[in-house]
C-alpha cells in the first residue's frame, strides 16, 4: 500500500533530538519542566492528606516514565507499542481524575493529545486526540464552547509541532544528501586527477621508452651481425637522445601537474626555438586568455607530438603552427611542407597521435591528422 500523509510516520530525523539548535533544546526543556511542575503542583495541592499526595505524586512519576517510553517507541515507529502507551497515559489521567486530582488529569489528557498529534501517524493520532479531548471536556467542568476552543487550539498546536519537526527532519536529510554529494564529488575529482596523472605518465614515458627500445633493439641486432662501430654508435646516440627528450618531457609533465605551467604562447615559442627556427613559424590569432589545465596540456602535447613527427618523418621541412582562440573552442593547426623520410620514420608509427586523439575526445574535442596539400597536417579542436 502506498504511504500517504495519513499513514506516514514523522521521520526519525524529525522525532529525534540530534542536530537541534540550542534555543530549541532550551524551549523543549522549559516546556517539560513547566508540565512536570504543573503535574506535581496539582498532585500536592489537590490532596486532602499526606498519603493522597504521595499516591498522586507516584501517578505523576509513572506518567513521566510512560511518556519517555512513548517517545522511544514512536522514534522506532512501533505503532502497537505506541498506542498501548498512549492508552496507559489516558488511563493514568482517568485515575487521577477519579481520585480528585483535576489539574494533573487535565495536563495528562491535553498533553497526550498534543504528543500524539506530533509523533503518531494521523490515522492513529486523531482517535487518541479525540478520546483525550472528549474525556477532558466531559469531566473538566468547563462549558462545551470553551472546551471545544481549547481542544481546537491544542490540536492546532500539536499539528504545528508536527509540521515543524518534519521540516527540521527534511532539512537534516537534505544536509546529509548534500554532504554525501560533496563527498562523491570529491572522490570523483580525485579519480579524475589520478586518471589525468596516469595519462601524463603514459603519454610521456610510453612514447619515449618505446622509441628507445626500437633504437636499442636495432643496436643489439647490429652487434650480433658484426656491424661497424659507427652504425652501432649511431643507434646508441639516438637512444640517448630519446632518453634525454623523455626526461625533459617528464619534467614538463610534473611541472604541469604541480600547476607550474608557463603561458601556452611562450611554450609554443620555446618549442619552435628548440627546432629549426628558420623553418618554423608560430602564429597566434584570436583573443588570448587562460585555458583550463587539461585543455592547455592537451594543446602542448599535440604540438610536441606534431613537431616530433616532423623531425622524424620530414627533417628540414618548413612548419607553420597556428593557435587560434575562438569563442567556443581553441584550435591548433600544424602543417609541414613535406620531405623525405627521416631516420626515425619507423620508431613511432603514429602511436603518439592516437594517444593525442584520445586526449582530445576525452575533452569533447577532435584531432585530425593526415596528408595535406604539401605535407602532413595535424589539427586539434578543443571546446573551452
Amino acid at each position: 500500500m502506498t504511504e500517504n500523509v495519513w499513514t506516514r510516520w514523522p521521520s526519525k530525523e524529525a522525532l529525534g533530538r540530534e542536530r537541534r539548535s540550542g534555543h530549541r533544546r532550551l524551549l523543549a526543556v522549559a516546556v517539560r519542566v513547566l508540565g512536570l511542575g504543573a503535574l506535581l503542583w496539582g498532585a500536592v495541592a489537590g490532596g486532602e492528606n499526606g498519603w493522597g499526595a504521595v499516591g498522586a505524586t507516584a501517578v505523576v512519576l509513572l506518567s513521566v516514565v510512560v511518556v519517555r517510553a512513548f517517545f522511544r517507541t514512536t522514534l522506532a515507529h512501533r505503532l502497537r507499542s505506541s498506542l498501548g502507551l498512549a492508552a496507559a497515559l489516558l488511563g493514568l489521567a482517568g485515575t487521577a481524575q477519579a481520585a480528585g486530582y483535576e489539574v494533573p488529569a487535565a495536563v495528562l489528557w491535553c498533553g497526550c493529545a498534543v504528543i500524539a498529534l506530533e509523533r503518531l501517524p494521523l490515522t492513529a493520532a486523531l482517535p487518541v486526540a479525540l478520546v483525550a479531548f472528549a474525556a477532558y471536556a466531559a469531566v473538566g467542568g468547563n462549558t462545551w464552547p470553551s472546551s471545544a476552543a481549547l481542544a481546537a487550539g491544542l490540536a492546532l498546536g500539536g499539528y504545528v509541532l508536527r509540521l515543524d519537526a518534519e521540516a527540521r527532519g527534511h532539512a537534516q536529510r537534505l544536509l546529509a544528501q548534500e554532504r554525501a554529494a560533496r563527498a562523491a564529488e570529491a572522490e570523483s575529482a580525485a579519480l579524475a586527477e589520478r586518471a589525468r596523472i596516469a595519462r601524463e605518465i603514459h603519454d610521456v614515458l610510453a612514447h619515449s621508452l618505446s622509441a628507445q627500445m626500437v633504437h636499442l633493439e636495432a643496436a643489439r641486432l647490429l652487434i650480433e651481425r658484426g656491424a661497424d662501430r659507427d652504425r652501432i654508435l649511431e643507434r646508441v646516440v639516438a637512444a640517448r637522445g630519446m632518453a634525454r627528450d623523455g626526461l625533459a618531457e617528464t619534467r614538463q609533465a610534473l611541472s604541469a601537474l604541480r600547476g607550474e605551467l608557463t603561458p601556452l604562447e611562450d611554450f609554443l615559442e620555446q618549442l619552435v626555438g628548440m627546432a629549426d627556427g628558420a623553418h618554423t613559424k608560430v602564429t597566434i590569432t584570436g583573443e588570448r586568455r587562460p585555458l583550463p589545465a587539461e585543455t592547455s596540456q592537451t594543446v602542448r602535447r599535440v604540438a610536441q607530438e606534431a613537431m616530433t613527427n616532423v623531425r622524424k618523418h620530414a627533417p628540414g621541412a618548413r612548419v607553420r603552427m597556428v593557435l587560434d582562440y575562438g569563442t567556443r573552442e581553441v584550435t591548433l593547426d600544424v602543417r609541414d611542407s613535406g620531405g623525405g623520410c627521416g631516420e626515425l620514420a619507423d620508431a613511432g608509427g603514429g602511436y603518439g597521435l592516437l594517444g593525442m586523439r584520445e586526449r582530445a575526445e576525452l575533452l569533447g574535442g577532435s584531432l585530425r591528422a593526415g596528408p595535406g596539400e604539401e605535407g602532413f597536417v595535424v589539427t586539434l579542436k578543443v571546446p573551452v
